[in-house]
């Protein structure tokens, strides 16, 4: 009995639906997994892409891991789902954008929000991050 109760606390706290959310405007990219966004209340955050790496600004195809990303999310509007910050104390969540204007649809399975770090890898600029799978929801890691 003592298993199931620590099993279902285990399932709450680390439950994907838990997660915060924060909303902001994307004014600086740093590399192909970080942005800073600001808030409503013109609070500053950084933010780093949960589930992925890409190259660093100095690495192989840096540069343009970092353009692919300014042409994604720079001066747009991003939702951030998130549970956690990193050692430095940058928020690590998933980037959730609208899709471009030009992408019109009036099906009811249309995307509603496009999963920015998901299209870092989609273009091969970007890779899933294994060693922190476990912090992204099985939906994710099947992506």
């Amino acid at each position: 009995m003592q298993y199931i109760i620590i099993c279902l606390i285990s399932l709450f706290l680390y439950s994907p639906a838990l997660a915060d959310t924060l909303q902001g405007k994307v004014i600086k990219i740093a590399d192909g997994d970080t942005v800073t966004i600001v808030d409503d209340s013109g609070k500053k955050h950084r933010i780093r892409f949960a589930g992925i790496d890409a190259p660093e600004k100095d690495q192989s195809y840096g540069d343009v891991s970092t353009q692919s990303l300014v042409e994604v999310v720079l001066g747009k509007t991003v939702a951030i789902e998130y549970e956690k910050r990193d050692r430095y104390e940058r928020i690590v969540g998933k980037v959730l954008v609208d899709p471009p204007v030009e992408v019109f649809c009036m099906a009811l399975d249309c995307v509603k929000k496009i999963d920015a770090g998901l299209e870092q890898i989609k273009t091969g600029l970007a890779w899933h991050y294994k060693y922190y799978q476990m912090e992204q929801s099985e939906a994710d890691r099947r992506l």
